[in-house]
């Protein structure tokens, strides 16, 4: 991931701490990367409560669109950005 970074600050429990030290340890992958995970997993997870459009299906019968539906939207509005 050769993006920019934004430094923050993050506090985690002891026992957190403890288990992303050692899955460090056991994969050598930094424990950074495994937070930037979970974060990424939250945002998608609550994506529906984000800005951005639903598909027209699901708005027209007022559900929440599935992740994948989601998923997809947000793939379209990323290359859209990028043209």
């Amino acid at each position: 991931m050769s993006r920019k970074k934004i430094s923050t600050t993050i506090y985690v429990t002891p026992e957190q701490s403890d288990k992303l030290k050692l899955l460090h340890e056991r994969t050598k992958v930094p424990v950074a990367v495994y937070i930037r995970e979970g974060i990424d997993l939250v945002l998608r997870h609550y994506a529906h409560l984000l800005p951005g459009q639903l598909p027209l299906d699901a708005a027209e019968r007022g559900e929440r669109p599935s992740r994948r539906a989601v998923v997809a939207a947000d793939a379209e509005a990323r290359e859209a950005k990028k043209v």
